[in-house]
């Protein structure tokens, strides 16, 4: 699981019927089916990742392109 999902995080991604789909569950390192307990323990690993006030680190997406400057 290379990024924790924060506590609002977990909470935005659930569906319009109030799930969440394998595939997310699958991204934050969750197994199928999802075991009791899972969303706690998602939390407290996000917690204690940030303990020491520190934003978390967010990886850029996959399909995000930067320009490169030529500072010559």
């Amino acid at each position: 699981m290379s990024d924790l999902p924060s506590p609002k995080e977990i909470e935005a991604a659930r569906t319009d019927k109030g799930a969440w789909t394998r595939d997310q569950l699958a991204a934050w390192g969750v197994p199928w089916p999802p075991p009791k307990g899972w969303k706690d323990e998602l939390t407290e690993r996000w917690k204690a990742a940030h303990q020491d006030g520190t934003p978390p680190h967010r990886p850029a997406p996959a399909d995000f392109a930067q320009e490169t400057l030529d500072f010559g």
